[in-house]
């Protein structure tokens, strides 16, 4: 099997494990995190209404020229806080952190600690 197959199976895994305990609610809805090469994505979900709350991303076109290249920690603790003020206008303080399979390292830590600066609570 091909390495890259192989990590990719090893973090599916590491994500159901991980998913196993986390679940957002209305009170407490979740922030699951994306990681490419290139960009970081992260939404806030509801997952007893299955709605997505808000969403933003280094791709999203309104922000593009925000972050020229959207692979790095300084992109992902920018958009952190981006994450953080939507989900203060609509209300939202409290949340837990779906890391997605990722470690909580680099990218994902750096998203994390912009949302808490941004005032979120996890």
């Amino acid at each position: 099997m091909k390495a890259s197959k192989v990590k990719q199976i090893r973090r599916w895994r590491r994500k159901r494990r991980v998913r196993k305990n986390v679940a957002g609610t209305e009170s407490r809805p979740r922030l699951t995190v994306f990681r490419a090469h290139k960009s970081i994505s992260a939404q806030i979900i509801d997952d007893d209404c299955g709605q997505t709350i808000c969403q933003v991303s280094t791709r999203n076109k309104d922000l593009r020229a925000d972050f020229p290249y959207g692979g790095n920690i300084d992109a992902a603790k920018r958009l952190g806080g981006l994450l953080a003020e939507r989900a203060k206008a609509k209300g939202i303080s409290d949340i837990v952190l779906d890391r997605n399979g990722y470690r909580y390292h680099g990218r994902v830590k750096a998203l994390a600690d912009g949302a808490r600066e941004g005032g979120l609570k996890f």
